[in-house]
């Protein structure tokens, strides 16, 4: 897996604990900036395997982050996306999963902390998973629905396999956390994908439409 980055954050200061934190693990940071403009250059010139972007940056700190990241998801697909908010903004992690299937993160900046945490959801996202911060799913999974319609559907163990799947866990880890055969597991997730109608076809990551179904939720 390669692991060339471009960082894009208007604090300085975080940037470059980032810089040092990910160059300590064996990640190559090819690029930090402070803006949305610089980000868009950085990458034509250096052409990372991924980039780490702060949804709101200069001028109008409100969504510059996330349309320089829609722009590069379009002009290269195969571009990993981990973007951060100090918010919970679950539109914005919509939109830019659904630009793509693979390969998108979202954060809260205070998920930065756990480091183990973050290194993880940053290979994974380089490795084309997708991680997304667990109170945005939280939050999500306590939005009120019509009963019987949708994520509803699911059953109380299927609601939670489906939320440490929208967090990014594998199989694996899924059966680790909730000790539970991962034959057990991959049945739920079978179950899931039926009661979301989301059939088996070619060239469709059906785990990321299920994680899309529930943010859309």
């Amino acid at each position: 897996m390669s692991n060339r980055l471009v960082l894009a954050d208007d604090s300085l200061l975080l940037r470059a604990g980032l810089e040092r934190l990910l160059a300590a693990e064996g990640f190559d940071v090819v690029g930090s900036v402070g803006d949305a403009a610089e980000l868009l250059r950085s990458v034509d010139e250096v052409r990372p395997d991924a980039v780490i972007v702060d949804i709101r940056m200069p001028p109008t700190f409100t969504d510059e982050g996330l349309k320089a990241a829609l722009r590069l998801r379009q002009e290269a697909p195969g571009l990993a996306i981990l973007l951060l908010s100090q918010y919970i903004e679950t539109r914005d992690v919509v939109t830019i999963l659904e630009q793509g299937e693979a390969g998108v993160g979202y954060l809260l900046k205070d998920r930065i902390t756990d480091i183990d945490r973050f290194l993880a959801d940053v290979r994974r996202v380089l490795a084309g998973g997708t991680a997304v911060d667990p109170l945005v799913v939280e939050r999500v999974m306590r939005r009120p629905r019509r009963r019987g319609e949708g994520i509803d559907a699911l059953s109380d163990r299927e609601r939670e396999i489906l939320a440490l799947m929208a967090e990014g866990l594998s199989n694996v880890a899924i059966s680790e956390q909730l000790f539970l055969a991962e034959r057990t597991v991959e049945a739920h997730i079978r179950s899931i994908f039926v009661k979301l109608g989301l059939p088996a076809l070619p060239d469709v990551n059906r785990r990321v439409l299920a994680v899309l179904t529930l943010l859309r939720s």
